[in-house]
């Protein structure tokens, strides 16, 4: 390693006026002080820009954030603020990274660069470390010692996404067998070989480097080594040469036959699924996600699908090839429910397209006058688990209403007098066990469960949802349903979710080297033992938080390894072991472990650990133990990095420079922050969806992304052939201050994209992007941008797709005209730098964090400095 510089240090001055005891003496709670925005039609903030005259429209000019930057007007009497652009901003940080990594390819083995941010659209070149995408560290130089990590008071540990996308220019994934004996392991620890494992003896012995025993080689594995003790046959190798690798497996890592995944369609056909337009919309969803514009499946070799029904009784079909139409036969027993047919249940989806798609057609008109209020989800989950125990796949479960009859009946709990107190955390955990026994029963079927749920009141996502969140599944919200609004996004979601790789029947384990242990896990998974990771099914999107503790005192002269050894059946049919290696230097300096330390996975795995905590301790706790985490990170580095600055100044590591703002988004997140208006359901919703979210997304989703779109150039929204990048327009910060009343900015945050029109906004614009003239004819209801013949629209469609085909989730496209519609107080609680969702504005957070340091250092408030916050 190179020597380390100066640890990066970011100073600000804090300059403002005084702030009296309800503002800054004593930093408010930040669950209080600050009540959320109530005005109907959000406006922005008074003063935040100086209303100018819409600029003339002209495509060809690129635009700069400068043109836009609001000038704050100087109210009579008042003295001078913070200049909000003089802190440290996400929005350049990330632009930067991008900018470093656009042209050069990211090596996994490189030593002298830090791994691109989770937020960079990068490629990287496997050379024995795994790519990013697949596992992140919170440091990538481990500490020798606790007392070093303690002293840091950073986290150390593993944010693991085993079966991550790659880009389209980076190389697969290579897949060896090693016949009947199986791949090469340690026979002490049973760590896989790879790269890190160091032969000795001519070749003949190999040194683990997780535990050092060394090994005999076998003989049909033997090979010389050449005068720098390489294997010649090195070359021939890829599970030597690569930190990524599958191996083909024998039947002894078999608990079942592999097969290709069976998918299961369960619909809800209750009153309320059809009045709400929901069953139109999901039978046209499945299809399109099941064949593609040609008739085409989509779904992997070999895979086959089956259709079932329910209300308060379950409906099966036969939908054998063989037959002209579908047969429906019905179990009224739900209490003793089975699945009534061998043959016909399950079929291929290319021999049996025509008969499916009769039967999705016909659903709806067979229902139509179906007056039951009463799905039962429990009897369906549990025949289709019968049904597939000896295979196992993927259910996906669409559901309108709290199941109040049948097996796993539950009873309305939900209370809002209790939200905001100490009780509501019980609202966070299943009535009872029936679910989470259930969703143990499919973990061992292999069969992971997707709930689609579409409540017009409370279903209890905390009960249900344990059927997705023990199996490796996931659970999407629709809240009171509307077709023409939510109908697309349901859709998109359907065909995203059914197109995202996806293994099934899988085992996860985490192994490091002598000296560190695995001691807690995170996510969306089931544990038998402390070690091993029981997971239904999980797509590419789903992530594990590990956390690492010191068991001895590390080796600086050497490095520590990670093995995440991931044992699943692929979606076509084959039983794997995919491993990720990792290996890492060890430092005995502290400014080196802020140095290389990752602030979008310490906040992502922050996060996780959270939400774990959310289930034992009162809300506001948790986000008191956020801030307070926040506040010793950032003074360990003061006191023990940067202790010869001015005592009034406030020091950030470079690495960690925007770990408040983090902070903050993450507390004003539906998952953690306090208010009323969050009602159960959503909350649990999006608890557990964090606790699943891989580090790239989780950034997006704590601190959106915002882009002028009113005046691009012409390199903007073109798309690179080679590597699928599109050229977006200079990222904003996503404050109300920044927009202009004349612009047109586009927001998106992994879940949604919103783009705002402000009310002076060009006429031209709308011509070339709607085709109408003045605001009033723009249609806030359009759920696509029209076609049309113009340099601005094709450019702002090919941005949008782009954008959409980035996240796991479906995009929809939310418009929203300043000062017209409702949605924009939706739209405003995403601009995470204001003051909304019941907390302070990222400034207002930013001087509390200082004073906090202050009390934290120096044992005694100080007064803040007058002079402008500058930077060094």
């Amino acid at each position: 390693m190179p020597p380390i510089p100066q640890p990066g240090v970011n100073t600000f001055d804090t300059q403002q006026q005084p702030y009296g005891a309800q503002n800054f003496g004593q930093p408010p709670p930040m669950n209080q002080g600050y009540p959320q925005q109530q005005q109907q039609q959000p406006q922005p903030p008074s003063g935040s820009y100086q209303q100018q005259p819409p600029a003339p429209y002209q495509p060809q000019q690129p635009m700069t954030q400068q043109q836009f930057r609001p000038q704050p007007p100087v109210q009579p009497g008042s003295r001078s603020r913070i200049d909000p652009d003089q802190i440290p901003s996400p929005v350049a940080v990330q632009e930067a990274d991008q900018a470093e990594w656009d042209d050069k390819p990211f090596i996994t083995s490189t030593r002298t660069h830090v791994t691109p941010l989770a937020s960079s659209d990068f490629m990287a070149i496997d050379e024995g470390n795994c790519n990013p995408r697949f596992l992140r560290m919170t440091t990538y130089n481990v500490p020798n010692t606790e007392d070093l990590l303690n002293l840091s008071q950073l986290p150390m540990g593993l944010v693991i996404q085993p079966l991550a996308k790659l880009r389209a220019d980076e190389a697969p994934i290579d897949t060896v067998d090693f016949g009947d004996q199986g791949p090469a392991r340690c026979r002490r620890c049973n760590a896989y070989i790879n790269p890190f494992m160091i032969f000795t003896n001519g070749g003949q012995r190999f040194v683990c480097n997780m535990c050092l025993f060394e090994n005999d080689v076998e003989s049909n594995y033997f090979c010389n080594l050449d005068m720098n003790g390489r294997r010649l046959d090195l070359d021939q190798r890829p599970e030597l040469r690569n930190g990524t690798i599958e191996f083909a497996v024998p039947k002894e890592y078999w608990n079942k036959t592999p097969a290709p995944a069976a998918y299961v369609f369960a619909i809800d056909v209750s009153w309320s699924a059809i009045q709400s337009g929901m069953l139109l919309q999901c039978v046209d969803g499945i299809k399109r996600a099941i064949w593609d514009e040609n008739g085409l499946s989509r779904l992997a070799p070999g895979a086959q699908i089956s259709i079932l029904t329910f209300d308060k009784t379950v409906h099966f079909y036969n939908i054998s090839p063989s037959l002209e139409q579908a047969q429906m036969m019905i179990v009224p027993d739900v209490n003793d429910v089975f699945v009534p047919l061998s043959n016909g249940f399950l079929v291929d989806p290319a021999t049996s397209k025509t008969i499916v798609e009769s039967l999705l057609d016909m659903l709806p008109q067979l229902f139509a006058e179906n007056k039951t209020t009463e799905p039962v989800i429990g009897a369906v989950v549990q025949a289709v688990q019968a049904a597939l125990e000896s295979r196992g796949g993927k259910l996906i479960v669409f559901q309108t209403a709290l199941p109040t009859f049948g097996p796993g009946a539950l009873k309305h709990r939900d209370d809002s007098k209790v939200y905001g107190t100490d009780k509501e955390r019980t609202l966070f955990a299943p009535q009872d066990d029936f679910y989470k026994k259930l969703g143990e029963s499919c973990v061992e079927a292999g069969l992971s469960v997707d709930l689609f749920l579409f409540p017009n009141a409370y279903v209890d996502v905390a009960s249900v949802g344990c059927l997705s969140s023990i199996t490796g599944g996931e659970t999407q919200l629709f809240p009171n349903f509307n077709a023409a609004r939510d109908g697309e996004k349901l859709k998109g979601n359907i065909i995203k979710i059914l197109g995202r790789p996806f293994g099934y029947n899988a085992l996860l384990r985490v192994r490091c080297s002598t000296g560190l242990r695995i001691t807690e896990h995170f996510g969306n998974f089931h544990m038998k033992n402390s070690t091993d990771l029981e997971i239904g099914g999980l797509d590419s999107e789903k992530a594990f938080g590990v956390l690492v503790k010191h068991d001895g005192k590390l080796d600086e002269k050497t490095e520590v390894s990670f093995q995440v050894a991931l044992l699943y059946t692929t979606a076509d049919g084959y039983r794997r072991v995919r491993v990720h290696n990792f290996s890492t230097p060890v430092t005995t300096l502290l400014g080196n472990v802020f140095r290389w330390a990752d602030m979008d996975t310490t906040i992502n795995f922050l996060s996780k650990g959270a939400i774990s905590q959310g289930l034992t301790k009162p809300l506001n706790e948790v986000r008191d133990t956020m801030t307070d985490k926040c506040v010793k990170i950032l003074s360990a580095y003061r006191k023990n990095c940067a202790s010869s600055t001015a005592p009034g100044q406030l020091i950030l590591p470079e690495s960690f420079k925007l770990f408040p703002v983090y902070s903050l988004t993450l507390l004003k997140s539906k998952s953690l922050r306090g208010g009323n208006d969050i009602n159960s359901d959503i909350r649990v919703h999006q608890m557990r969806m964090l606790k699943s979210m891989g580090v790239s997304e989780s950034i997006a989703f704590l601190y959106p992304r915002m882009i002028p779109v009113h005046e691009m150039d012409e390199k903007v929204g073109v798309k690179n052939l080679t590597t699928g990048r599109v050229y977006l327009p200079p990222l904003i910060r996503v404050s109300y201050a920044r927009l202009n009343s004349s612009g047109a900015y586009l927001l998106e945050n992994a879940q949604s994209l919103y783009l705002w029109l402000g009310r002076d906004i060009n006429p031209q614009f709308l011509q070339d992007v709607f085709g109408v003239s003045t605001l009033d004819e723009v249609d806030s209801s359009l759920q696509y941008l029209p076609e049309l013949n113009s340099r601005t629209s094709s450019q702002l469609r090919t941005i949008v797709s782009y954008m959409d085909s980035q996240r796991s989730k479906y995009l929809n496209l939310i418009i929203v005209r300043q000062g017209r519609d409702q949605i924009e107080l939706e739209f405003s609680n995403l601009l995470m730098e204001d003051k909304n969702n019941d907390a302070m504005s990222y400034v207002d957070y930013l001087c509390a964090i200082h004073r906090m340091i202050q009390t934290e250092v120096s044992s005694k408030p100080q007064e803040l400095p007058t002079r402008l916050w500058t930077t060094r």
